[in-house]
C-alpha cells in the first residue's frame, strides 16, 4: 500500500497475511466495496457518513479530511492479484465536485496498468526469492537462465536432517508431519539467514544451504555455518522440550558441515531447471550425514571444514564413504 499526503513523503506498507490484518480489511470501507461487488465508493465524511463503521475514515476527519472516494480497478483473472483500490480524500470543505471524480475516472486506465506492472513484478521477484533464495533468485532475475549456466563457488556447505523422520510419519497424522516439518525447516531458514548462508533446496526431511567462502580465507563463512548450526540445534531442542509439554512429537536434527568447491548454477530437463549446487563437497556431505547416527553426533565436521574454521575440534576418526575413493576423517567440535 502507498500512501501520498500533501507535504510529506510517500509512505509505502505491507501487511503481512494472518489473523490481525484480516480483521483490519474486514473494518476498512474497500471491503465493503468488494463484498458488494462495486467498483466505486464515496463517503462524505464531514457529515459523519461511515466514520462510525470504519476507524480509516473516522482518522481521515480527524485530520481534516472532508469527503473520501474510493475506485476499484481489476486486474487479469490468470493472475492471483486480484485488483487496485485507488482512494483519495481531500479536504474542501465542499468535497469533491463533479468535474474532479471525472478526472479521477480518467486516470484509472492508466493508473490501474501501471499498478498491476509494479505489483506483478513485485510479486514475481518476492515469489521467485521465496521458492530459490534470495541469492540465487539475483542470478536468475539477471538473466542466467540457460541449461548449464553457472559457475565455481568455493562455500561452506550446510545439510540438516531430520533424523528417524521415516517413523515418526508411520506414528503421526499427516498434518502433525506438516507443522512438524514447518517447525523445523523455519528455525534451521531463519539461523542460516542470520549468519549470512542461504537454504538452496528442502529434500524431503533435509535441508541444504550455502554459505559462501572466500577461497582464500574461508574461515568466515566456516565461523557463520558453525554459529548456524549450534543455534539450529539448540532451537530444536527448545522446541522438542516444548513439544512434550504439549504432547508433540520430539525430533532430532542432524548437521554435517563442509567446505569445498561446488558447481553453483542450472542444472536439468530443458523445461524445467533448478538453480543448485552440485559437485563431489555435495555428495560427500551427504554421506557425512549417514555417520550421525553411527557416531551419535548431532553435529559432524569434514577434515577440511575442521581445518579452515580454525575452531578445537575432536577427530573422532577416519570412514569410509559409499562412492568416495578415499577413506574421510570426520571431527565434532571439541
Amino acid at each position: 500500500m502507498a500512501s501520498f499526503t500533501r507535504g510529506a513523503e510517500t509512505v509505502t506498507e505491507n501487511d503481512e497475511y494472518g489473523s490481525a490484518s484480516e480483521e483490519s480489511f474486514a473494518r476498512a470501507p474497500v471491503f465493503y466495496l468488494l463484498e458488494n461487488d462495486l467498483l466505486f465508493g464515496r463517503w462524505k465524511i464531514s457529515r459523519g457518513e461511515g466514520v462510525e463503521l470504519y476507524p480509516d475514515l473516522a482518522e481521515l476527519l480527524q485530520k481534516g479530511g472532508t469527503d473520501h472516494v474510493i475506485n476499484l480497478v481489476a486486474f487479469p483473472t490468470e493472475v492471483a492479484l486480484r485488483g487496485m483500490a485507488f482512494s483519495v480524500t481531500t479536504d474542501r470543505l465542499i468535497g469533491f465536485s463533479d468535474a474532479h471524480l471525472e478526472t479521477l475516472k480518467a486516470l484509472l486506465p492508466s493508473l490501474g496498468l501501471t499498478c498491476y506492472r509494479m505489483a506483478a513484478t513485485k510479486t514475481a521477484t518476492d515469489m521467485l526469492a521465496v521458492y530459490t533464495g534470495a541469492r540465487t533468485s539475483v542470478h536468475i532475475l539477471g538473466g542466467e537462465t540457460q541449461r548449464g549456466a553457472g559457475g565455481a563457488l568455493h562455500a561452506a556447505i550446510l545439510l540438516a536432517d531430520l533424523s528417524n523422520f521415516t517413523a515418526l510419519t508411520e506414528s503421526h497424522s499427516r498434518d502433525e508431519i506438516v507443522a512438524m516439518l514447518n517447525q523445523r525447516f523455519e528455525l534451521v531458514g531463519q539461523n542460516v539467514e542470520e549468519h549470512n548462508g542461504e537454504i538452496l533446496k528442502f529434500m524431503g526431511d533435509s535441508v541444504l544451504a550455502i554459505f559462501p567462502a572466500d577461497i582464500d580465507s574461508p574461515n568466515e563463512a566456516c565461523r557463520n555455518a558453525v554459529a548456524s548450526a549450534q543455534h539450529i540445534l539448540a532451537a530444536n531442542r527448545a522446541l522438542n522440550d516444548d513439544g512434550l509439554r504439549r504432547s508433540g512429537p520430539p525430533v532430532d536434527i542432524d548437521i554435517v558441515l563442509h567446505l569445498g568447491e561446488v558447481f553453483y548454477g542450472n542444472v536439468g530437463a530443458r523445461g524445467r531447471l533448478d538453480f543448485t549446487v552440485i559437485g563431489p563437497a555435495v555428495n560427500e556431505t551427504s554421506r557425512l550425514e549417514k555417520l550421525c547416527d553411527e557416531l551419535q553426533q548431532h553435529l559432524l565436521l569434514s577434515e577440511s571444514f575442521a581445518a579452515a574454521s580454525g575452531l578445537a575440534c575432536e577427530r573422532l576418526g577416519d570412514f569410509k564413504l559409499r562412492g568416495v575413493s578415499k577413506p574421510a576423517a570426520v571431527f565434532k567440535l571439541a
